[in-house]
């Protein structure tokens, strides 16, 4: 028993995957091509995707929603834990890594669950207009735009249906008294209304840069 969250240091990260992560072949290689490139911290960490996958399977969850895809890594994690009748709709913005996440979803025969649309966020989500459709919603977009986001997700989610929000910690940042960056000052506004926020039930976990899940009630 500790009375608090253990901090990991290399060697012990080093153990927690080298005894807990089951990363596919074809996931790895995913994600070694996304490290090569110039905005691989964008990527969502290995054992950060598989607990969306665990997230997929506990709720039960049939339709999932993606906001913010980069090469797909998560995407792909999450559809390979739906049922076969599952789907996943993925809004991320034209040209970039879209066709990257395409290629590996093709290559593992998840193409057809995963329906990508390509627009600012905000717009795909307006565009959604059933109410409750989505069992689980992974949020790891702009994050100018995370209370935005949080309103659409509590729109969408069915009655006890989870919102995930990535990089609630934001590698320490949050703690800036005056911070002069507006993502930063977002996720602040995000992090404290969602204190109070009678409309959910909350967890922040320390996974990977912070992974908050929000229980709609």
């Amino acid at each position: 028993m500790t009375a608090r969250t253990l901090n990991l240091d290399d060697s012990l990260y080093q153990y927690l995957l080298d005894v807990s992560l089951r990363e596919t072949p074809l996931l790895k290689r995913l994600r070694d091509e996304t490290q090569a490139l110039p905005m691989a911290r964008w990527q969502v960490a290995p054992e950060q995707g598989q607990f969306l996958a665990m997230l997929v399977k506990l709720t039960g969850a049939r339709r999932v929603l993606e906001v913010g895809t980069f090469t797909g890594y998560s995407a792909l994690c999450m559809a390979a834990a739906l049922p076969d009748d599952g789907s996943l709709i993925c809004c991320d913005i034209p040209g970039g890594y879209n066709a990257t996440a395409r290629r590996y979803w093709q290559e593992a025969g998840l193409a057809g669950r995963i329906d990508l649309r390509l627009a600012p966020a905000l717009e795909t989500l307006a565009g959604l207009d059933q109410p409750g459709q989505f069992d689980l919603i992974f949020i790891d977009a702009d994050k100018a735009n995370y209370p935005s986001y949080l309103e659409h997700a509590l729109r969408l989610l069915r009655v006890g249906g989870l919102a995930v929000f990535d990089n609630t910690l934001w590698s320490g940042r949050v703690l800036e008294g005056n911070p002069e960056s507006a993502d930063t000052r977002a996720i602040q506004a995000l992090n404290l209304a969602l204190k109070d926020d009678v409309r959910v039930d909350l967890s922040l976990l320390p996974l990977g840069d912070g992974l908050t899940l929000c229980r709609k009630r």
